[in-house]
């Protein structure tokens, strides 16, 4: 290869009490996509935020065309032509796609007016270029979180970007908009754009890198051409370790019911769902985006409300028609959300691990800081959720020790049933074992697991039996000896 576009040398980073980063390197050349991979807190997020500009450097140097660039802020990461396309979408919705575009550099008239025909054709020929059939005048509500993440791509192209930095771009992408996605990339790298790509779907790096650099606990580990390396050897690379038990089950599930669900329709959601749920069992739901899975588990936790059908829990009819009424009935629901939907992000550790059962803690109209102090470092502990102590903010942990939190938060509230809504989202391998196993476990004592899943080798080996949904029904439930992808996708797409 020729001279690197990148090359970003001994990059070192503290924050109070820790090294985020010490000594990292990566290079990047004109026309490749480069993986950053490693798991949750190993440093990758820390090291594009200093490339773009939204964090400092303490020690080291950047290199952009082998000259030393100066990154102060993210105006410098922009003029350098580097546009970072985060994980969580930040384009107003409420303005249009070309307002998106343009936002706080719209072209002006000589009178210092917004040029607005202008931006709106030149975000028109934009479209056009990708070839997304919109009109740059639709507002950006408007649009499905694929476009969106379209439109994220067109508008750091519109900067002239030469190195664009994206992360985790197909964690909310249908197979379909992933292919369309892939072929934009290798669109880019035609056009000599450099790009870094941070994804936990190991799938997608053999698809579509080049070459993956690894990291762990915020040093480098190295770099490998992509061609020349296997899954097995990133995951050792990445946890230091081989995971010869990725996926760890111990099939124990009896034949006692202690959630029937009969004919729960919601009207244009849901249609005549029936299943059993066995104690000790975790029973996996699989099928495409829009099946209707999630919406499914907020009926029955009573976040959302169903027009007809039957809820039973322990053989006994039930009413729930809020998420206390479930609670009270031994039902715990792990949102797949866990930033918008389940998390106090700017709240500590302990607060949200013990917020749904203050009660507890409470004699005579105060609260026992002591037993909730007991309380939280216990499941810190058994959970091994790494954080520097329990007063520490959860929005500063890692996503792997995030949902090990607010999987903690509904364990505190003794369930008989845990629903887990895409429990392993964002989440990297090592953080995923440990959730299998935190899984393998709870069934062992008698909880019962309900598991929706997009990714299927996931369901395959950790269910008992598997719910496949197409069009807001269960097409079919699936035994173990009838697991295998083909017949999954089979049920999911309509057919037979």
């Amino acid at each position: 290869m020729s001279s690197a576009l990148l090359e970003m040398k001994d990059v070192s980073k503290r924050f109070p009490g820790v090294y985020a980063l010490k000594g990292v390197r990566f290079e990047l050349y004109s026309g490749e996509v480069h993986a950053l991979l490693g798991e949750n807190g190993a440093g990758k997020s820390t090291l594009m935020k200093i490339l773009g500009g939204i964090y400092s450097i303490d020690e080291g140097k950047i290199f952009i065309d082998g000259g030393e660039a100066a990154i102060s802020d993210v105006k410098d990461a922009q003029k350098y032509g580097i546009s970072i396309i985060h994980q969580e979408i930040s384009l107003v919705p409420y303005l249009s796609i070309a307002e998106n575009i343009y936002l706080g550099r719209e072209p002006l008239t000589k009178f210092g007016f917004v040029d607005i025909e202008t931006m709106y054709e030149n975000a028109q020929k934009f479209l056009n270029d990708f070839d997304l059939g919109l009109s740059a005048k639709t507002s950006v509500n408007k649009l499905t979180v694929a476009q969106q993440q379209m439109i994220e791509i067109i508008k750091a192209v519109s900067f002239h970007s030469r190195i664009i930095i994206m992360d985790e771009p197909t964690s909310s992408l249908t197979d379909k908009e992933v292919d369309f996605l892939f072929k934009t990339i290798r669109n880019l790298k035609k056009k000599g754009v450099g790009i870094v790509y941070i994804s936990h779907r190991m799938n997608e790096l053999f698809e579509i890198t080049d070459r993956i650099t690894v990291m762990r606990d915020g040093t480098y580990i190295g770099t490998v051409k992509t061609v020349e390396t296997t899954n097995e050897k990133l995951i050792a690379m990445m946890v230091g370790r081989e995971l010869d038990n990725y996926y760890v089950r111990d099939f124990s599930a009896t034949d006692e019911v202690v959630l029937k669900v009969k004919n729960l329709t919601r009207k244009g959601v849901l249609e005549n769902i029936s299943f059993d749920l066995h104690k000790g069992e975790i029973l996996g739901f699989a099928g495409l985006v829009g099946a209707g899975r999630s919406e499914l588990m907020k009926c029955i936790f009573g976040l959302d409300p169903f027009s007809e059908g039957e809820i039973h829990v322990n053989g006994k009819k039930t009413a729930i028609k809020n998420p206390n009424d479930a609670i009270r009935n031994g039902i715990a629901y792990v949102t797949e959300n866990r930033k918008e939907e389940g998390l106090f992000l700017i709240k500590s550790v302990e607060y949200n691990i013990t917020i749904k059962v203050l009660k507890d803690f409470m004699k005579l109209l105060r609260v026992d800081y002591h037993h909730e102090e007991q309380q939280a470092n216990n499941y810190i502990k058994s959970l091994s959720i790494k954080t520097p102590s329990k007063n520490q903010l959860v929005g500063t942990l890692s996503g792997g020790n995030q949902q090990k939190v607010l999987i903690s938060r509904w364990l505190a509230t003794k369930p008989q049933v845990l629903i887990l809504d895409e429990p392993t989202r964002g989440v990297d391998v090592g953080a995923k074992a440990e959730i299998y196993a935190i899984m393998n476990n709870l069934v062992k004592e008698g909880v019962s697991i309900i598991m929706v899943s997009s990714e299927l080798p996931e369901v395959i080996n950790m269910s008992d039996r598997i719910a496949v949904m197409g069009n807001g029904e269960i097409q079919v439930i699936l035994n173990r000896e009838q697991f295998n992808q083909e017949t999954i996708m089979q049920y999911a797409t309509g057919g037979k």
